[in-house]
């Protein structure tokens, strides 16, 4: 008994040691099952654009309101926000939800879409979309257009506000991609996160004052966005976002009766199993070559994906227009066999390592660019 009893001693000193050494500590257990009330749902990190969780997420469906993500895009990029807009008859008797617009009544683009993302304006919507579009149907033009650009390719638009129609539907999956797309612009960002919006009311003495229907603002830390959703045949549709410790997801649920509390616990699932980690740091020197990479890369990896992480460095050719332009070739960066993103390489001195990163180039950029490039190589030909 004396001899076990020392064994025993020993064997839980070694384990108190063994939790003490580096890399020692006991493997994380596998992320549990994700289970919701919705008929479809998708959860997706912003900057990456992974899809953390989707179930029935490419089935077309009825998406209520949350069309409006796409209008309110689409109107910040097509439209010029200090634009006066002036309600039409067939906007100022729009059905279902509204903030009471009157024909005639003018209101700057930029508070129209305060109306639309925050009180689901119906009436905001069809205002918008004929300002912006020229007409309602042309304005759905550009919708589908949008559309087909980001690959939303179980998504199609009939109208601006999301009231049921035939032919107009939308995917879990497709919106969670392009909600992801729509936050990197800093207009609908900073639309979709305000919980309280006052804007100039020209038919009586007082302002008018939206509050936020989505009541995830109030009910989850680190909420801010997106949109909520109801039909009688949609029924209950909900897109929310949430940024935690520099990362922020998306969750989307379609036809969910208990959809603030799933999207609460997809939320935590998301930030809890898949945080957000550096694969690679702007002007990161880039082994084996004189070359700095180009882009800080940053993605959400499960438990155990980080080990499996690997790199391809393909060189431009010297005589191309992207070796001009500065680039010196691309690093693809995998996990196992699935690429997961890329970033291009510089010359750690040159004049591509010194711009800022920018989600997409805009003329003004790309006239700076190519100023550089001429002052550094003479002219391009």
């Amino acid at each position: 008994m004396r001899l076990a009893c020392i064994r025993n001693r020993i064997a839980a000193v070694a384990a108190s040691v063994m939790l003490l050494l580096p890399g020692a500590a006991a493997a994380a257990e596998p992320a549990p099952e994700l289970r919701t009330g919705a008929e479809s749902a998708a959860l997706i990190d912003v900057e990456s654009g992974r899809l953390l969780y989707s179930y029935h997420g490419d089935k077309p469906m009825l998406i209520a309101s949350l069309t409006k993500i796409m209008t309110a895009i689409v109107a910040i990029e097509h439209g010029k926000l200090s634009d006066m807009v002036e309600t039409s008859v067939r906007a100022a008797g729009k059905e279902g939800s509204s903030i009471y617009l009157r024909r005639g009544e003018k209101m700057s683009l930029h508070n129209l879409l305060y109306g639309l993302m925050l009180r689901s304006g119906n009436d905001a919507a069809t205002a918008i979309a004929e300002h912006v579009g020229g007409s309602e149907e042309g304005f759905v033009h550009l919708m589908n257009d949008k559309a087909e650009m980001l690959g939303l390719a179980n998504s199609h638009f009939m109208n601006p506000s999301g009231l049921d129609a035939e032919g107009h539907y939308g995917s879990a999956n497709d919106l969670a991609k392009l909600t992801a797309y729509a936050l990197k612009n800093p207009v609908f960002k900073e639309i979709v996160k305000t919980k309280r919006k006052s804007a100039p009311n020209p038919n009586d003495q007082w302002d008018y004052l939206w509050m936020n229907k989505n009541k995830m603002l109030s009910l989850y830390e680190g909420a801010d966005g997106v949109k909520t959703g109801y039909t009688k045949k949609a029924l209950r549709c909900l897109v929310s976002s949430a940024s935690r410790g520099g990362q922020q997801l998306v969750a989307v649920t379609l036809r969910d009766s208990d959809d603030w509390n799933d999207h609460q616990r997809m939320l935590s699932y998301g930030f809890n199993h898949y945080p957000l980690s550096e694969v690679a740091r702007k002007g990161q020197p880039v082994s084996g070559h004189p070359l700095a990479v180009g882009r800080t890369l940053r993605y959400p990896f499960a438990e155990g994906e980080k080990e499996r992480l690997r790199s391809k460095l393909t060189l431009a050719s010297p005589g191309s227009t992207a070796y001009l332009l500065g680039e010196r070739g691309a690093l693809e960066w995998f996990v196992g066999d699935e690429k997961i993103g890329s970033t291009p390489v510089y010359d750690p001195n040159g004049p591509r390592i010194s711009l800022p990163d920018k989600p997409a180039w805009t003329s003004g950029e790309r006239a700076a660019l190519r100023a550089a490039v001429r002052s550094a190589a003479g002219p391009l030909r």
